[in-house]
């Protein structure tokens, strides 16, 4: 049989265009993955005790985007959920994004408006100028004493580099509340599928000129299968063989546990920001599932070197070496490279579907 597109990899960026293109454009799809699963990290599965977990941590959905939502409601029914994290600070509990809460516990005060905090703030900020990197963006948000307290050591934990050697993006992501608002996200819509990822991503994998090739390398198969285009939606160094050398990412293992209790901790997500603990953060499931069971399954995230590529490094030297692998990218013809990993970019889940959206409008209108 031959194909009108040969898709690498079935996460959102691949599964976005496969379906758009057979759906909209009578396009014939093969999608080749190379894990035994669709669904890239996004990944849920239940768990040998009945829980439902994020195989590759957790994912909330959230996005101001109509379209993005509107898009995957055709594939899954929603459940309302707003996701709470605390940050474990020397065995206390402080909520995270920093807003009113954290500040008054934080410095023991009683502070009860926006421009009291504001004023208070103002008094431990530093001026920096220009922002250059992490560290900067965040002692200009809230002063040194926070900065030591809640970033510092987490993004050394996470990234295994100090803020001020990361880009200003890394830590500018995450918003600085002067209310009580202490939702991890503020976005018009915050869901999460009724019956999980998996089962979405098998709907919008069902449509009639979409095969899926699991558990296969695309380059065992390539020059078998007959095809016109490629979309490519893997790790952009190793479509080039890692000729330039391989461009880092931060990788995570997860230690799974389950207790015989109805909850494990207070809140979805509870990140570990001191040096006390080696891992990062824990994630208990059924915040997230609203699974009705009498015992619950957490995962303890460690950040790895080396393993499978989550997270890019943003620096100044790994952002050179993913443009010489782009401009070998862009000197060829039919092949489209796509995605989180194809380009080197952090991208939340919406921003991923949106620009899978649009890069499928280019192509039809092309």
């Amino acid at each position: 049989m031959k194909y009108d597109y040969l898709i690498v990899g079935a996460g959102f960026a691949g599964a976005v265009m496969a379906e758009r293109l057979a759906s909209q454009s009578n396009k014939k799809v093969l999608i080749v993955e190379k894990r035994n699963h669709v669904g890239g990290n996004v990944y849920d599965v239940y768990d040998e005790h009945g829980i439902l977990i994020h195989k590759y941590g957790p994912h909330i959905f959230h996005t101001n985007s109509k379209e993005v939502f509107d898009y995957l409601s055709k594939f899954t029914e929603w459940r309302f959920y707003e996701h709470k994290v605390l940050a474990n600070y020397q065995g206390d509990h402080f909520p995270i994004p920093i807003n009113r809460i954290t500040i008054n516990k934080f410095f023991d005060l009683d502070l009860k408006t926006e421009g009291e905090v504001k004023s208070f703030l103002s008094t431990k900020i530093e001026n920096r100028f220009p922002i250059l990197n992490s560290e900067d963006i965040i002692v200009n948000q809230v002063g040194r004493e926070l900065f030591e307290a809640f970033f510092k050591n987490y993004t050394k934990k996470q990234w295994n580099l100090f803020p001020n050697e990361l880009s200003p993006s890394v830590c500018g992501r995450i918003p600085v509340r002067f209310n009580d608002d202490y939702r991890y996200f503020t976005d018009k819509y915050q869901f999460m599928p009724k019956e999980g990822y998996t089962k979405m991503f098998e709907k919008m994998l069902s449509h009639k000129n979409i095969e899926v090739a699991l558990s296969t390398d695309y380059k065992k198969i390539i020059d078998n299968t007959k095809f016109d285009k490629i979309i490519y939606t893997g790790p952009i160094d190793a479509f080039f063989d890692y000729q330039f050398g391989k461009l880092p990412y931060r990788s995570i293992r997860f230690e799974y546990e389950y207790y015989k209790k109805q909850n494990y901790q207070s809140a979805g997500q509870v990140n570990f920001v001191d040096m006390k603990e080696e891992f990062t953060r824990v994630t208990e499931y059924k915040y997230l599932t609203l699974q009705n069971t009498d015992a619950t399954t957490i995962s303890k995230e460690f950040s790895l070197q080396d393993g499978e590529p989550y997270y890019p490094i943003p620096t100044d030297m790994n952002r050179k070496l993913f443009l010489r692998y782009k401009q070998e990218a862009e000197k060829l013809k039919n092949i489209i490279f796509c995605g989180r990993l194809a380009e080197y970019q952090y991208y939340n889940m919406d921003q991923v579907i949106a620009y899978s959206l649009n890069k499928f409008r280019k192509l039809a209108n092309a």
